[in-house]
């Protein structure tokens, strides 16, 4: 047998497996890295946390993505080039987390690596029929596995989509195996640069649950803060937002698009909620010079009012329901504070309550997906629907 195959099938016969899960969102913020400790599989999994940090991208980092974030029109040398770039570059953050947690690489069984998406592209959106749904994650893993040493599993999306899904939200899977109740309806909330949610109806089959993208999370807010304030990546603790007034005809326009009239499950991106977006909204009201302190309020509210109206239209009620948060979202007052008026009679709180870092959910989610990929099988989630088929994902990088 080859020796790579070998150390996998002892990697996926141990009781327990130390998997590094690897989360680079659309906020371009950083690299998060969760060292897990995951035992079973499928309904039987268990998880804890060691180990979590986030690891900032500088701006020469930022600056070499956005070049190809979102962009219609790239060049294919730079695509190529940066591809490569990004899984070196994470190869080197991770070696260097390892280092300063003092844990040998050996000790590591995987790594789960989400990617960096450049392009979300679901068949919704743009539109041509003859292509399908499409997503595009660069960061090339078998750089990541030769830079660290460690076995990596890779590009979940893509068996999504040949499976008949749009690619995202993935986060249903493993939301279903940590948190699915019995007597309880549960969503999962994550508010990344898009904000997505899962609902997990009480008792319920994989196959009835609900997970989809709801529109914009962070990332309009964070586009706008760094075009008015260069050098800033965010309106830290809603400071300029909590100073504005929301303005209730943009608050209209902006949720005028015909993307929040589409039925749930559906998925989108900074493609089309970005800065271009907002100008739009602004012209078509006719007040381009509405203070920014008013725009960051509207557009905070604007996140808040597109998260609460998918919840309510896919829940049939909220009295029996707990919303569990993650991602740079619930680091928003404002924001938080609206949504838990917007969701009452449903509590919100964060995964913390639940023993999940609500910073590090995303890429412990991508780490039960390698557990799973190698692990386990697809009947841990039973039979499955058209937008959440029934599959393992993932693709095997070996070091050597």
């Amino acid at each position: 047998m080859n020796s790579s195959l070998e150390k996998l099938y002892g990697i996926a016969q141990k009781e327990t497996r130390h998997i590094l899960g690897l989360m680079s969102g659309t906020s371009l913020d950083g690299l998060d890295i969760a060292l897990c400790a995951i035992s079973g599989h499928g309904l039987s999994t268990s998880l804890s946390i060691k180990k979590f940090t986030t690891i900032v991208y500088d701006d020469d980092f930022r600056k070499e993505v956005q070049e190809l974030f979102a962009q219609k029109n790239v060049s294919l040398e730079k695509l190529c080039l940066v591809n490569e770039w990004i899984g070196k570059q994470h190869a080197i953050m991770i070696n260097q987390c390892l280092s300063d947690w003092q844990i040998a690489a050996s000790k590591i069984d995987l790594v789960a690596s989400h990617g960096q998406t450049i392009y979300h592209a679901p068949l919704q959106q743009h539109k041509q029929q003859k292509f399908g749904n499409g997503t595009l994650q660069i960061g090339d893993a078998d750089h990541i596995a030769v830079g660290t040493g460690i076995i990596c599993v890779s590009d979940f999306r893509q068996k999504h989509i040949a499976a008949g899904g749009e690619g995202a939200p993935l986060a249903a899977y493993g939301d279903y195996l940590l948190f699915a109740e019995k007597n309880k309806d549960v969503v999962l909330l994550n508010i990344g640069g898009i904000a997505n949610f899962t609902w997990l109806p009480a008792g319920k089959p994989f196959s009835e649950i609900v997970s989809s993208d709801t529109g914009p999370g962070n990332t309009m807010m964070n586009a706008y803060i760094a075009s008015i304030k260069p050098g800033s990546q965010f309106d830290e603790d809603a400071a300029m937002a909590s100073q504005g007034t929301i303005h209730e005809k943009l608050l209209h326009a902006l949720m005028e698009h015909e993307f929040f009239r589409l039925p749930f499950p559906k998925t989108t991106g900074p493609e089309l909620f970005n800065i271009s977006y907002l100008q739009s909204a602004l012209g078509d009201i006719n007040l381009p010079a509405l203070p920014g302190y008013d725009i960051l309020a509207t557009l905070n509210r604007f996140t808040a009012e597109s998260i609460g109206i998918a919840i309510k239209q896919t829940l049939p009620k909220l009295e029996n329901c707990i919303i569990y948060a993650s991602g740079g979202g619930i680091h928003n007052p404002l924001l938080m504070d609206h949504l838990k008026k917007i969701v009452y009679p449903a509590s919100l709180c964060t995964t913390r309550e639940k023993q999940i870092d609500p910073d590090a959910k995303e890429a412990v989610l991508f780490a039960i997906l390698a557990n799973e990929c190698i692990a386990g099988n697809a009947d841990s989630f039973g039979k499955g629907s058209t937008h959440s088929p029934a599959i393992g994902m993932g693709k095997i990088s070996f070091p050597t």
